[in-house]
């Protein structure tokens, strides 16, 4: 059975939410009651062949091929490729079970890929949006350089569970610590300050402000020139936010989050 089945069959706790990360910004979390939604998911190695000028390809597999991804929800943060990758959604099976959230010039990738129009849904800072169990709140992002300037984040929770907030790629504002009215659980963080994105410093500055339990650092793996050591990252909550725990992950295993 290969990934994608075991997640299927895999049996969220009542009142809790599963994780499974694929690599930089990529994340499938799932409800108890089954409903898959999935973040930046970036599933070939497409940055490798449209900027030729660094390395990236990818040093990790991508675990799961696109056309056996099966999700209720497709969201991405913002349009950089390796966020909302072309290639990715247009080689999605099975349309009609999707939902495709993100903000303007993600969409129109999603149109470009030919989703229908019925099945896109734009999305903003402060948006909010239900689908089946799932609450989705947009938050600010700050744009790391002048390509795209729609960054957002996002909030998501199932039901009563915990909160899963994912920064996307963002670089340091003092607006950032906004979200801290959403009371995330969990802060799933960008690491990599050499692409302008948060640093392992300006994270845990973050994490100081919103104050989740838990802390995940992302978008220090994947690629030979923008990589980073996460353990910087747990270095610095232990100064600058020592009540928050800090928790890596591991490629393609469930990790099970809970208000217990």
């Amino acid at each position: 059975m290969g990934l994608m089945g075991q997640i299927r069959e895999y049996q969220t706790p009542k009142g809790a939410v599963a994780l499974w990360w694929f690599g930089q910004n990529g994340y499938i979390l799932k409800s108890a009651e089954g409903t898959l939604a999935g973040v930046d998911l970036y599933l070939t190695d497409s940055c490798a062949a449209a900027y030729p000028e660094v390395d990236l390809h990818r040093k990790i597999p991508a675990l799961i091929e696109p056309e056996d991804l099966e999700l209720d929800i497709f969201a991405c943060t913002h349009n950089h490729q390796d966020h909302t990758d072309p290639e990715t959604i247009g080689r999605l099976r099975n349309k009609d079970t999707f939902r495709f959230l993100g903000p303007a010039p993600s969409c129109t990738v999603y149109r470009q890929q030919h989703v229908e129009e019925g099945r896109i849904t734009t999305t903003y800072p402060d948006f909010q949006g239900e689908f089946a169990d799932l609450r989705v709140t947009g938050t600010f992002a700050l744009p790391t350089d002048d390509s795209d300037l729609n960054h957002m984040g996002f909030v998501f929770q199932f039901g009563k569970g915990p909160k899963i907030y994912v920064t996307g790629d963002t670089d340091y504002h003092e607006l950032l610590s906004a979200t801290r009215k959403h009371e995330p659980d969990v802060m799933i963080t960008c690491i990599n300050g050499g692409y302008n994105n948060l640093s392992h410093w300006e994270a845990a500055k973050l994490a100081a402000e919103i104050k989740p339990k838990v802390a995940i650092p992302c978008h220090y793996d994947l690629f030979p020139d923008n990589c980073c050591d996460p353990k910087q990252f747990r270095a610095a909550l232990t100064v600058a936010a020592p009540s928050v725990l800090y928790q890596e992950m591991t490629y393609g295993e469930p990790l099970l989050v809970s208000l217990a």
